[in-house]
């Protein structure tokens, strides 16, 4: 237990409760030093340390649900990023098309989780009110707040709002029995985590409320951050929301791809439903 953290029971499991399938897909990786992973360096020792970047998709009585939809090929070429698998085809192995989902749920609108959302047509898109403000309102008038956003992207989800595919939510939400959006904010004003019901219990998408296990192990977060204060909450937030720490997925965390199973053999898509390896 770290200072500061409260002591939370997890939550029993309901039997009554539907399951989903939960599958993170790894569409990219980039070589990062440890050091900038973590907002306090002087307990890092450097090295090493690459980022992924994931995707999720749930499968259950809500029906197809896509976490996030990864970066543009716009994004892409303007960051110098590469796909080591496009999330259109993760879904294509999975015996998925576009069109066959139901949700995408944004857990925020930095460039590396809302691109492409216009390649859903049938989606409902799930937003919290704040994240919308907080990505065209004032904020974006400072270089260092907008450098993690696409205008793109944004102005993507706006023209989803005026096609009335835009559902918002002003702090925590139930989707469906067994899904369930967390506002935490932290690494962005509107930052929603998803909690979900699977075969071994309740595991929460943590997206980037933590990026590596680390940064929550360590009291130590990343240092990309809207309020300090709110992420570090968070941590305690999650850890409550979470059946076990083994339930918690960070947001781009190649401990992910170690330790689940993959889920067809291939490398790129893990299953999260199942226990960690």
């Amino acid at each position: 237990m770290q200072a500061g953290q409260e002591m939370t029971a997890p939550p029993a499991a309901d039997a009554t409760l539907p399951v989903y399938e939960a599958y993170a897909i790894r569409y990219a990786s980039v070589t990062r030093r440890a050091i900038d992973n973590f907002l306090s360096r002087a307990d890092v020792h450097d090295g090493p340390m690459p980022m992924d970047f994931y995707c999720w998709l749930l499968r259950g009585p809500a029906g197809n649900v896509l976490v996030d939809t990864g970066f543009s090929a716009c994004s892409a070429r303007a960051r110098d990023r590469a796909f080591t698998l496009h999330p259109e085809a993760a879904l294509a192995r999975l015996g998925l098309a576009p069109a066959d989902i139901d949700h995408v749920i944004l857990t925020h609108l930095h460039y590396d989780h809302a691109g492409n959302v216009e390649a859903y047509p049938r989606a409902q898109v799930h937003l919290q009110d704040t994240e919308m403000q907080y990505a065209t309102g004032r904020y974006m008038c400072f270089a260092a707040m907008r450098h993690f956003f696409s205008v793109d992207d944004v102005q993507a989800v706006v023209r989803q709002v005026y096609a009335g595919r835009v559902r918002f939510h002003d702090g925590d939400a139930v989707l469906a029995p067994g899904l369930e959006l967390h506002h935490v904010g932290g690494h962005t004003q509107g930052l929603q985590v998803v909690r979900v019901h699977t075969a071994r219990g309740w595991i929460v998408l943590a997206s980037d409320a933590l990026h590596y296990t680390r940064n929550f192990t360590d009291s130590n977060p990343f240092p990309a951050i809207f309020h300090l204060g709110d992420m570090l909450d968070g941590y305690a937030r999650i850890r409550g929301l979470a059946d076990s720490d083994a339930h918690i997925v960070p947001g781009h965390d190649p401990i992910v791809a170690r330790q689940y199973p993959p889920a067809d053999g291939d490398a790129g898509i893990y299953r999260l439903d199942t226990p960690p390896l």
